[in-house]
């Protein structure tokens, strides 16, 4: 398979450049008692428009306080949204570069119960949205039905454990924009770290209740990326602060791009263990591959990449052991029950649902989203940005060791039927930091059932997820949610 859709879900065809504009802001008076600086303000945003070329907008400046930002951002109800929820949501834009008018899209999940801490939960990709797969089939507090209008309860929402802020990031993915159409083109690893710390410090100023409240970061796939180099930026800054408002106590992070080296390795191994590829195409992957990035793979490499997609044939690389979303008639053929292997039936289409859904425009209303109606769709994955995607170190292991030796709370976890970034993989690069063993490796339990695997390292957990894909949460929801909880009371997964 290539490089790209390593990390991010089945998305088909080039998405158009996604501009989405700030909401409009309040009109300006020549009349009031302040007109000369007012017009000389609007003299100074005609004169930066016209320095732009034709096709550039600049962004809009915020003019709404923090306080009135928040009373706009509030979610009354969403289009299909059950009755009584028993929560508060908020969605938005928070402006994170207002030179090339960068704007990073949000939604607050808050928790059923008072006084929890906040979580910042981000996908990967790079240029997948955080909406479309932790909000609305991992994570989040609804499941979109396969009407694309109804939203169902998620038993197992991790709302009721903590605050779950999602972020769709970099600027071009989902609802995120930017009004300098390079920049869509430009995205890479560095300026998006950079971005979401300039989000999270603007955020906690529209969010001020949520200052100094234990924080954590959580994400999967290429925010295994994401995550650390967000992590390593807050605990950078935090340095030398006392009672920093970025209370970061730790991350976690599943079936994460870690390392390309033991990445590679890892993942050829398991698509050759699992008799998913051939002897001679593992021969050639692990020749061709060899200390390669995975991003920007050798045409060698690539070409053996491709061989390897073509023996694997018409599966779900994500989920090895379910089908694969096909037509319609077939889906509904292939779920007349539950599979054996899964704790409920998986509909291997729920990304179509949500396309759907968040394509709707009383959704984006509700959402505060593309309030200026700008007729491209919502995708799920930008292929734009992707395809891309500029600066990308190999390996992240330096950034753990930091985090690890500062003793900030790290898990790792996997699901063990994910042939993406499949738990062979994790295991190699784990094993290359060289840790000292706390907890031996152990089963641990669900009532009464073994719920996947768990080892203690100095400064490290890692967890794997039993009959679980990429996206462990949506293919094991109840499993997932001990996992959370465990991370979060930060003990052993329960034996």
């Amino acid at each position: 398979m290539s490089s790209t859709s390593r990390h991010r879900s089945q998305s088909n065809g080039q998405n158009p450049i996604l501009l989405f504009t700030p909401p409009p802001q309040k009109s300006l008076s020549l009349n009031s008692q302040s007109s000369i600086s007012l017009f000389m303000e609007q003299r100074t945003r005609i004169l930066l428009l016209l320095s732009f070329f034709i096709g550039f907008v600049i962004a809009v400046p915020d003019s709404a306080s923090a306080a009135e930002s928040r009373v706009d951002d509030r979610i009354g109800e969403l289009p299909g949204q059950p009755l009584n929820v028993g929560f508060s949501q908020y969605s938005g834009y928070v402006t994170v570069n207002r030179g090339a008018g960068r704007a990073l899209f949000y939604w607050l999940v808050e928790s059923t119960v008072g006084g929890k801490p906040l979580l910042l939960w981000l996908n990967g990709g790079p240029g997948c949205s955080s909406v479309a797969y932790g909000a609305a089939e991992e994570v989040g507090p609804f499941r979109v039905g396969a009407d694309g209008k109804s939203l169902m309860m998620n038993p197992y929402s991790w709302n009721k454990l903590a605050n779950i802020l999602f972020l769709e990031s970099p600027a071009g993915v989902g609802f995120s924009y930017s009004n300098t159409s390079s920049d869509l083109y430009t995205a890479g690893d560095q300026r998006t770290a950079e971005d979401a710390y300039t989000f999270l410090v603007n955020w906690f100023e529209r969010f001020p209740e949520y200052k100094h409240r234990d924080f954590y970061i959580a994400g999967e796939s290429y925010a295994g990326h994401y995550v650390p180099q967000l992590s390593q930026i807050i605990f950078q800054k935090n340095q030398g602060v006392q009672n920093p408002a970025i209370n970061f106590k730790g991350f976690m992070v599943g079936n994460a791009v870690t390392d390309d080296y033991h990445d590679y390795v890892g993942t050829f191994e398991y698509w050759w263990t699992h008799g998913l590829i051939s002897d001679a195409t593992y021969h050639n992957l692990r020749l061709a591959c060899n200390y390669q990035s995975s991003e920007h793979p050798s045409d060698e490499c690539q070409k053996a990449l491709d061989v390897a997609d073509a023996e694997q044939g018409n599966i779900d690389p994500y989920s090895i052991f379910t089908r694969p979303c096909n037509s319609t008639a077939s889906l509904r053929r292939n779920l007349r029950g539950h599979y054996p292997w899964m704790s409920r039936a998986y509909d291997p289409c729920t990304e179509r649902h949500s396309k759907v859904y968040f394509n709707r425009p009383e959704v984006q209303k509700a959402l505060h989203a593309n309030v200026t109606g700008i007729p491209y769709p919502w995708e799920t994955c930008s292929d734009i940005v992707g395809n891309y995607w500029a600066d990308s170190p190999r390996s992240m292991l330096p950034i753990y060791q930091e985090l690890i030796a500062a003793g900030i709370r790290i898990w790792v976890f996997s699901g063990d039927t994910d042939a993406v970034v499949p738990v062979t993989a994790t295991r190699y690069s784990i094993d290359a930091l060289k840790l000292p063993t706390v907890i031996n490796w152990y089963p641990w339990y669900d009532s009464g059932k073994v719920g996947g695997w768990s080892q203690v390292y100095k400064g490290l957990t890692f967890v794997t997820v039993t009959g679980a894909g990429h996206e462990v949460p949506l293919h094991r929801p109840r499993q997932a949610f001990i996992l959370f909880r465990s991370f979060l009371e930060n003990k052993p997964m329960p034996r």
